[in-house]
């Protein structure tokens, strides 16, 4: 599944942006999908889940309040919503689908300057 994210760049902390991820259609209402992000030298760290029916969202402690993830299947596109951005959220973030195997987007740079 090809996964293109979009909506990344460079904001201050406490600002807001919003990712976008699009996806062949269907694809959110078949797959569980997620965030994840990639910080420079660090694991590659789930932070947003969401189930096949949109029903059912799951997050990271560190982001739990103020990242919102969301899909919307008429338009093929999955979200994720950060407000209160931190310098600590500065990372590469990945767009994931449950496939077998999984599959992931290219990646969009988030920096957050002090």
């Amino acid at each position: 599944v090809h996964l293109e994210e979009s909506g990344g760049g460079l904001v201050q902390a406490g600002g807001s942006l919003k990712l976008s991820c699009a996806a062949p259609a269907s694809t959110f209402s078949i797959y569980l999908a997620g965030w994840y992000r990639q910080a420079p030298g660090k694991q590659r760290e789930l932070v947003a889940s969401i189930s096949k029916d949109g029903t059912t969202t799951g997050y990271a402690d560190t982001v739990k309040g103020r990242f919102t993830i969301s899909a919307d299947n008429a338009k093929n596109t999955l979200y994720l919503q950060m407000s209160s951005l931190k310098p600590e959220d500065t990372a590469i973030y990945y767009c994931y689908v449950h496939t077998r195997p999984g599959s992931w987007g290219q990646g969009t740079q988030v920096t957050v300057s002090s």
